[in-house]
Formats: C-alpha cells, sequence, structure tokens
C-alpha cells in the first residue's frame, strides 16, 4: 500500500522555484516510501529560425557580391 506523500513548506518552496522562469520543458518529481527525494528539471529553448536564416543568406549575397568586383 502506498504512504501518504509527505510535503512540508520547503518542498513546496523549492518545487516553486525550479517552476518559475521555466517558459518550455518539464519538471519531474521523485518520490520514495512517501517522500520527496529529488526534483529535475529539462529545460528546452525555443529559437525563431526564420529571421537568423534570412539574416544569414543576406550576408551571404553580400559576402558574394563583394567578390565579384
Amino acid at each position: 500500500m502506498a504512504k501518504p506523500l509527505e510535503l512540508d513548506e520547503v518542498w513546496v518552496q523549492r518545487i516553486i522555484q525550479v517552476l518559475n522562469g521555466l517558459e518550455y520543458g518539464n519538471v519531474q518529481i521523485v518520490v520514495h516510501d512517501g517522500r520527496i527525494t529529488q526534483i529535475d528539471k529539462t529545460e528546452r529553448k525555443r529559437f525563431d529560425t526564420a529571421s537568423p536564416q534570412q539574416g544569414q543568406l543576406q550576408a551571404v549575397k553580400t559576402v558574394k557580391q563583394g567578390g565579384k568586383g
């Protein structure tokens, strides 16, 4: 039979601290014998890929045009 989870204010604050500022990702809470023993955080960063590629293409075109003259 599962033991009831023991959750005190310290763990609540730790969980809130891990979640603050997390835009994309996940948080995994590990429980052993009804007690939290570990918090794992995986954060993902998303980048707008359209703008940087256009900037790189323009830079390449500029370099090629400069080399022809």
